[in-house]
């Protein structure tokens, strides 16, 4: 860290100088404009760049050196969720034909991103998208009820033996990765631009933690992807009404801590989330009680029962995991709250 004393001039002025290197390194001459914004956490930021404009970031890709589509689309989505802006795709040969296809899967799997510009050689997607007309905490509760409904329609399929039903909430997990990947989009932007910051009215710090909670989510979207995934083998087995009470008992629990965590979250509500995390003791038990009984049926039926029950541990498990993000997120804040009124 370079330290610099602070100057007064005029008797009411603090001066400051800027490293040379700095302003060298940024083309700063005299008379130039500087922007200063304070942030969160009292430190004051430098920068050129006077306008709350976010820069355009283009990200090149060469597809002659690219020959797996699996990949390819994993490169888009990379770049996607690190924040750029137009993504350029060149080939001097041409395109081999899996190239548009997965372009065009990747537009239609992600939000705002669209193709502009199109020829043998090249292709342009821009994001269209205003990352400020998306906050964090609507999108936050779009995960959380789209997740919550899969979980819930996975278990009504094992229930009435609704096979479309079953198949239903495994094509509804691309709304679930969808979101998180838009997340994860802002939260890179909003490290990167702090303009991005004061208009989204959202710190990096508290951008993190909903990022953090968008993994979550996804996760338990995962699991309920599996419950229904398990269903599918057994979804003509007419099973007992015990083994089938206890199932459905469990499944409630499960939804219900994952209720309660978002619930704490948005109310910032401590003591709720602690005694969330306590519950899943009571859910793990419960869990354990019906894989002993799924042991009376045949060898695959119990199989798939054991695996719907682990994914509805493991729901409720993470959704533990989002309380013990409450809790971490709620200390920062009284730590940040504290050492404002220290410096006032």
């Amino acid at each position: 860290m370079e330290i610099r004393r602070v100057q007064v001039t005029g008797g009411a002025s603090f001066v400051v100088t800027l490293p040379k290197e700095w302003a060298e390194e940024q083309k700063i001459k005299k008379n130039d404009p500087i922007g200063m914004t304070v942030q969160p956490d009292g430190t004051l930021l430098v920068t050129k760049n006077t306008t709350d404009e976010i820069l355009q970031q283009i990200k090149e890709i060469d597809c002659s050196t690219v020959t797996d589509p699996a990949f390819l689309f994993r490169l888009l989505i990379g770049t996607y969720i690190m924040g750029f802006n137009v993504i350029r795709l060149t080939s001097k040969q041409g395109f081999p034909p899996y190239v548009r296809s997965v372009v065009r899967n990747f537009t239609q799997m992600t939000i705002g991103q669209e193709v502009v510009e199109e020829t043998e050689t090249l292709i342009a997607i821009k994001d269209l998208l205003n990352p400020a007309e998306m906050p964090l905490d609507n999108t936050i509760k779009r995960m959380f009820v789209i997740v919550k409904n899969m979980h819930k329609d996975a278990i009504t399929g094992l229930e009435t033996h609704n096979r479309i039903l079953a198949e239903d909430v495994i094509k509804r997990d691309i709304d679930a990765d969808r979101l998180n990947w838009l997340i994860a989009r802002q939260t890179n932007m909003i490290m990167l631009h702090a303009s991005l910051s004061r208009k989204m009215g959202i710190s990096p710090d508290l951008a993190m933690h909903y990022y953090i909670l968008s993994r979550i989510i996804e996760r338990v979207g995962d699991h309920a992807v599996r419950i229904a995934e398990h269903t599918l083998p057994i979804i003509e087995t007419d099973l007992d009404k015990k083994t089938l009470t206890i199932i459905k008992k469990a499944s409630t629990m499960s939804l219900e801590i994952f209720d309660r965590s978002i619930v704490s979250f948005f109310n910032s509500d401590m003591k709720e989330a602690n005694r969330n995390i306590e519950s899943i003791n009571v859910l793990e038990s419960l869990c354990g009680e019906i894989n002993n009984i799924v042991l009376k049926h045949d060898t695959m039926i119990a199989i798939s029962l054991n695996y719907i029950s682990e994914s509805i541990r493991r729901a409720g498990e993470y959704a533990g995991d989002i309380s013990e993000t409450v809790i971490n997120l709620l200390v920062e804040q009284e730590r940040e709250l504290k050492n404002k009124k220290i410096r006032i």
